[in-house]
């Protein structure tokens, strides 16, 4: 059974074909950091806009790489929701296209469920019941996973989610979006206990929430304590070791509190198995400490490998899981949008 799998519920325009043996045959990613970059985060209309141009060219070559037509297809499978409303409209529009003109069955995608599928298909086995974590730009959220169709919020962010906050701090120090990536490159060779920073929540065990705007507003106090348009000015004064030491001191921050929280709803569950994905799944400290971290408590682990925290549609091989519940879409489907993360703001 072959799927071709859409994504497009933020910046990145997306398209794969898997198996149902979790084979990818084929994935194209087209990103789109470079328009945003001026803005510091995505801006809906240009996101929506840059994917309905490049759609139709990423299946092509979708389909091309894995040297199949349409009519070898199985099925058409799409993220639906949550995601900005202009991108997810686009592939939606284009799986239903798809799918009248082949007759395929449709299959939606919820795309935190797919993040975290994402690290199934990487571990190669069953990896039910879980604990999932997803951190990226627009989320941090813990759920209990049943099964593979059977996701319970356990606990989301009440203000920033984990990426969010990486992207505004990277503003505030004059750091290139997107924030994570540079953020971590800048904190290498930083000492990560030259600032304490908060962990809010890290110590309220009963409580699966994670909160990081106190921390970008640490951070923002740490480097002015005046008028807020004096930040970046205030950055642009620190040698390249005191902006090192900060930006490793916010993300040790980041990470104690996603490990924490992470373990504490493994203890809550009962579970011994915790999935990871999300875009901030792939910094390199997080992955080190969670490792550390699950390694003591006994638990195991399983984290989306780098190429597939960010958004792609290879997570979309979730959509295997629906096809073999009998989980098929009418062609009224549509979409719920839901919170992503947006351009910057103070």
């Amino acid at each position: 059974m072959r799927i071709l799998t859409l994504e497009t519920t933020c910046d990145e325009t997306a398209a794969a074909v898997v198996n149902d043996r979790l084979e990818v045959l084929s994935s194209v990613v087209a990103s789109q950091d470079k328009l945003h970059e001026r803005f510091g985060g995505v801006v809906p209309e240009i996101a929506s806009r840059a994917h309905v141009e490049r759609i139709l060219p990423v299946i092509d070559e979708t389909l091309k790489k894995a040297g199949l037509k349409l009519s070898q297809l199985d099925a058409i499978a799409v993220a639906v929701t949550p995601g900005l409303a202009g991108s997810l409209l686009v592939g939606l529009s284009a799986a239903k296209g798809l799918a009248v003109a082949t007759g395929l069955p449709l299959v939606a995608i919820d795309h935190l469920q797919a993040h975290i599928y994402a690290a199934r298909i990487a571990a190669g086995v069953d990896v039910f019941p879980c604990v999932g974590l997803i951190a990226s730009g627009g989320h941090s959220n813990l759920y209990r996973c049943a099964g593979p169709l059977d996701f319970e919020l356990l606990g989301a962010t009440i203000d920033d989610a984990a990426g969010e906050a990486f992207d505004k701090v990277a503003s505030m120090l004059g750091l290139p979006y997107p924030g994570g990536p540079a953020i971590e490159r800048t904190a290498q060779g930083g000492n990560p206990a030259a600032y304490s920073f908060p962990r809010s929540l890290i110590h309220e065990h009963d409580r699966l929430e994670f909160s990081f705007s106190g921390l970008k507003t640490a951070v923002r106090y740490q480097l002015s304590r005046d008028s807020a348009t004096e930040v970046n000015a205030a950055a642009a004064k620190l040698s390249p070791q005191e902006l090192s030491d900060l930006a490793a001191s916010f993300q040790e921050a980041v990470v104690d509190v996603l490990v924490a929280k992470s373990l504490a709803a493994v203890r809550f569950t009962g579970f011994k198995t915790l999935c990871v994905g999300g875009g901030v799944a792939a910094n390199g400290r997080f992955r080190q400490k969670l490792t550390e971290g699950t390694d003591r408590a006994g638990v195991r682990l399983f984290l989306a490998p780098p190429a597939l925290c960010t958004d792609n549609a290879v997570m979309g091989a979730i959509a295997v899981e629906r096809l073999k519940a009998g989980l098929v879409s009418e062609l009224d489907l549509d979409i719920t949008a839901g919170v992503v993360r947006a351009a910057r703001a103070s």
